[in-house]
């Protein structure tokens, strides 16, 4: 065990039946060093940043009907909303005025968003916040509409692969293509894209196989940004009953992915802290570098339920930041408002 850590850390990989056995043998003691040596590599290439990202959950409608989600289309009992461009922009507008240089504006796929409309959207943000970084989290669109929204300016985009098991995808993405998720991935690459990859752990019928071709996955796409997070039951969804996943299974998915794509932005996820309260301290310490506090009004934040009982749904965006900043602070880490950019890319946007 102790040979495959130091190779892990080493050469940043492991072949499939390496990491599974890694996985079945893991005692807390290795743990701990796995942690560390994340949060050593993390800090290789970010020193002790976090970087914050200002999200807007926009639109809670989806044309999806994932087995796990609380947005899927035949949840009839969601409160639907979708803000207009002008609340999307005020809630840019707050979150400028606390300091925040990076936004992810995030939805269900809803396609009443059009590509006009998200350029115009895309484009006014760029004119009032000409510094700031803009990232998409809207789901699978045409090539036509991702080079679009490039070239009006969006800087990243975020679309979690979920699993790279063919057959667990398709297992819990009635009505998607497995191939057209991981066409989208490089699609998004080849454009010029800071590009947001993940998945999440303790899935119904995920084994350390899917896990290990998980993070086999992530070594060969290298993408700029990883977001892992623990599977949360939705009760209003077909996964109802199933077992959760663990905060502590996900921490270590956030070490191993850190040591694998050493250099990627990874945020500690809200699920986290919904799961632990600690949990996204564990999570900075364990790898991640990235928070994302959320911006979206007040009136529809519970509304946008992808799992149950989320924190900070009730928290006014001032509150919501100076909370995580205290967290990080406590924890030894530096806040970074600015742009946050993967490290290949500060040449180009500095």
């Amino acid at each position: 065990m102790e040979v495959l850590l130091s190779k892990l850390y080493e050469r940043n990989g492991l072949t499939k039946e390496e990491i599974v056995y890694f996985l079945q043998h893991l005692t807390p003691d290795l743990k701990k060093r796995l942690f560390r040596l994340a949060d050593e590599t993390r800090k290789r290439h970010y020193n002790e940043s976090v970087y914050f990202r200002g999200l807007i959950e926009f639109s809670n409608f989806c044309k999806q009907d994932c087995m796990y989600c609380g947005l899927r289309r035949s949840n009839l009992s969601v409160d639907r909303y979708r803000l207009t461009e002008e609340e999307i922009l005020e809630c840019a507008a707050e979150g400028y005025n606390l300091g925040y240089r990076s936004f992810v504006l995030q939805s269900g796929e809803d396609f009443r968003f059009t590509e006009e409309l998200m350029i115009s959207i895309v484009t006014s943000m760029k004119v009032r916040f000409p510094d700031a970084a803009i990232t998409l989290s809207i789901g699978e669109r045409s090539e036509a509409f991702y080079r679009a929204l490039y070239d009006a300016g969006t800087d990243r985009y975020l679309l979690r692969h979920e699993t790279a098991s063919r057959s667990l995808y398709e297992s819990l993405h009635p009505g998607m293509s497995y191939d057209n998720r991981m066409n989208c991935l490089r699609t998004l690459k080849d454009i010029g894209y800071q590009v947001g990859a993940g998945f999440m752990v303790g899935l119904p019928g995920q084994t350390y196989e899917h896990l290990a071709e998980d993070l086999l996955f992530l070594k060969e796409l290298h993408p700029e940004m990883i977001g892992i997070g623990p599977f949360i039951p939705h009760s209003a969804t077909p996964l109802k009953d199933a077992t959760g996943g663990t905060a502590q299974d996900t921490l270590v998915m956030i070490a191993m992915a850190r040591l694998f794509v050493p250099d990627a932005l990874m945020p500690a996820t809200t699920a986290m802290g919904t799961l632990d309260p600690t949990g996204r301290e564990k999570a900075l310490s364990a790898g991640a570098n990235v928070v994302m506090p959320i911006l979206s009004p007040l009136k529809v934040r519970e509304k946008y339920a992808l799992y149950e009982n989320k924190i900070c749904t009730g928290d006014e965006a001032s509150h919501c930041r100076n909370c995580i900043e205290m967290r990080i602070t406590a924890s030894g880490y530096k806040i970074e408002l600015g742009r946050g950019d993967h490290c290949s890319f500060l040449s180009t946007s500095e």
